[in-house]
């Protein structure tokens, strides 16, 4: 799947292309992959775009960026075989040439290996160094996530809670607010499509916000600030209500005056930060899917042809659970 026209405001099917080519031979050193589960994630759309950011952006023609767990076809490395599973940005494609250094195995026992991209992968990595490392949870503190229905907000509460925190998730939809407290364990939702946030924000955190885990950015940002509690903790992790906008998005009234008065830290970070202490989480992560303190769902579409629709529609907050597109099954 290949980008063939930018974006202008909310992608389009027809910015995207399906294309067929050549399977590349591995070289020494290389191992030849074919994709099982490829993940979409909100930060694609920022590749789509010629904007600075942290990642160069793809230029038209160029395969659209993606981790996805695949098996080994063909290896130049002795560290693969063939028939192993592992994890790498092999893109949204069916088959990938990689450096073999650039994988990682996924371990045999996790079931299913598609945990390895989202609960047990990279949405449970940002999740936990985003709260435990950035934002630092006190047992007690009110933690308030935004797109908490999300693949990484659904983890970020739970992990909250394993913390001893007091919970309060916003989701837009009444079926995503009714999931939140029944299946993600959050003690208070608030829907953002028919409430007025920062009302609810007084009645379910009436002693201020001391953690918020931010994802999206915007007015839910702004109604959140003036909440805050003295001491409070900010992790910027996404801004998903500002991607798709043609003009700039409304800016937090008073500057960043709400962080002298809370006397709060704001902080943006990528998970790659955190790259060299994966093996620290991973283990953890997957005890707590192992026992059920972390629950977990995905959205699953069949077919690479559909990516492009799913992925608009996750930029809509359509999905429901991590979203990913099966390519192919485990031969």
């Amino acid at each position: 799947m290949t980008l063939v026209a930018r974006p202008q405001g909310m992608p389009r099917e027809s910015d995207f292309a399906l294309e067929e080519g050549p399977v590349g031979e591995p070289g020494p050193g290389e191992v030849l992959v074919r994709s099982l589960w490829v993940s979409l994630d909100p930060y694609q759309r920022g590749r789509m775009s010629e904007a600075r950011s942290y990642a160069a952006s793809l230029q038209l023609g160029d395969t659209i960026t993606s981790q996805a767990v695949g098996e080994v076809v063909e290896s130049g490395d002795r560290r693969f075989e063939p028939g192993d599973l592992v994890l790498g940005q092999l893109g949204l494609q069916e088959h990938a040439v990689i450096r073999a250094g650039s994988l990682r195995p996924v371990p045999g026992w996790l079931d299913p290996p598609s945990l390895a991209l989202h609960a047990v992968g990279m949405t449970g990595l940002t999740a936990y160094f985003g709260l435990f490392d950035v934002c630092r949870p006190l047992p007690g503190d009110t933690v308030v996530v935004s797109a908490a229905h999300g693949a990484v907000g659904q983890v970020v509460g739970q992990l909250a809670k394993l913390a001893g925190c007091r919970t309060v998730g916003i989701a837009g939809g009444p079926e995503k607010v009714r999931e939140l407290k029944e299946l993600y364990r959050y003690d208070e939702a608030i829907d953002y499509k028919s409430e007025n946030v920062g009302a609810a924000l007084k009645e379910a955190a009436p002693g201020g916000v001391d953690v918020y885990f931010d994802n999206v950015g915007g007015e839910i940002t702004i109604a959140v600030a003036r909440r805050l509690a003295v001491g409070a903790r900010i992790a910027v992790c996404g801004q998903i209500s500002q991607y798709n906008l043609e003009r700039e998005g409304p800016a937090m009234p008073g500057g960043y005056t709400f962080l002298i008065v809370a006397r709060a830290r704001m902080q943006g970070f990528l998970v790659t930060d955190y790259a060299h202490r994966y093996d620290e989480a991973l283990p953890r992560l997957a005890g707590w899917v192992a026992d059920g303190s972390i629950r977990w769902r995905e959205d699953v579409v069949d077919g690479l042809e559909n990516a492009p629709r799913a992925f608009i529609g996750l930029m809509k907050g359509e999905n429901r659970g991590k979203l990913l597109v099966k390519v192919a099954d485990r031969s």
